[in-house]
């Protein structure tokens, strides 16, 4: 899925910790065959080709997550859209590192981008989309399936305490060895990957978008992959957003919703939520905490502020 997993596990019976590794990346790569749109004959891949034609058969695993694809999107009022590879593709950012598009490529693409366009059929389990050019998008959702899917595998061998991260996503389960875990949130514009902020955390997803992982820079503006689904362009509200869930899919899928949706709206979604909590850095550098996490967050210093 074009990122790299890690996993930390504490216990006192090593073989029976390698076990579970072992289990968890061979999940990993399971997903990765089905939900990989880098490859051309994953589950996703034939779903992209095939859908606009007619109704596709999915497994149950796939129908169920793009099912949760579609109601984030309506409860984000369409600031989450897994619909968005057209404009992934135009600008650049699908397998490669972004490139400036002109304003029609734009308007092209976005006329194939939205949730509405993809059809679901529960009784038959198909997806099918409405017209031809739409794509789905794993970017902003497969990351967190897979990090439930390894915690899952951790739970069922008994396990408590580790962690497991994929790219910005991550879950800690009970304890660091005997001590908590801390976890750093990125200064967006910081070097050497430096926090401005710590928070401790168990049995927690912790989720982040940031406008700092893939990107460009033209006539000193920045460009970045976290595209907004009406305008087409790079959401500029934010430079980046932590989720912390309970669920990893939710968090995954809410951190990109959020970005998109800007500072205000964003933090109106986290706080109506349930078990939901929510950390933004705003495009003029401003550090927004939900009600939830004003008194466990640890401030080390201001985020740098530069482009």
């Amino acid at each position: 899925m074009g990122t790299t997993y890690s996993i930390v596990l504490y216990g006192d019976d090593r073989f029976r910790l390698q076990a579970a590794v072992e289990l968890a990346f061979e999940e990993v790569r399971r997903l990765d065959h089905a939900l990989s749109n880098y490859r051309a004959d994953s589950e996703w891949s034939r779903i992209n080709q095939q859908a606009a034609e007619h109704p596709v058969k999915v497994s149950k695993e796939m129908f169920d997550l793009i099912s949760a694809c579609v109601q984030y999107s309506k409860a984000s009022d369409g600031a989450f859209d897994i619909t968005v590879g057209p404009l992934m593709k135009v600008w650049g950012f699908y397998k490669g590192s972004g490139r400036f598009p002109h304003r029609a490529e734009i308007r092209g693409a976005l006329a194939k981008v939205g949730y509405t366009n993809i059809l679901l059929d529960s009784k038959e389990q198909t997806v099918r989309f409405r017209q031809p050019g739409v794509e789905i998008d794993p970017g902003g959702i497969g990351k967190g399936f897979a990090v439930e899917s390894a915690v899952a595998i951790m739970r069922q061998r008994g396990l408590r305490n580790f962690m497991i991260q994929a790219g910005g996503d991550l879950y800690v389960g009970g304890r660091r060895g005997d001590r908590p875990w801390r976890l750093g949130i990125n200064d967006p514009r910081g070097a050497g990957g430096q926090s401005f902020a710590t928070i401790e955390l168990s049995d927690s997803t912790f989720s982040t978008s940031g406008d700092y992982e893939r990107f460009f820079m033209k006539d000193g503006v920045r460009y970045h992959h976290i595209l907004d689904p009406d305008t087409g362009e790079p959401a500029r509200g934010c430079r980046s957003v932590t989720i912390v869930a309970k669920d990893p899919i939710l968090a995954d899928g809410l951190s990109t919703g959020v970005f998109v949706a800007g500072p205000a709206a964003g933090m109106a979604l986290i706080e109506r939520l349930p078990d939901v909590e929510g950390v933004i850095v705003t495009a003029t550098n401003e550090v927004l905490v939900s009600s939830g996490l004003k008194k466990r967050l640890v401030l080390l210093a201001p985020p740098t502020d530069a482009p």
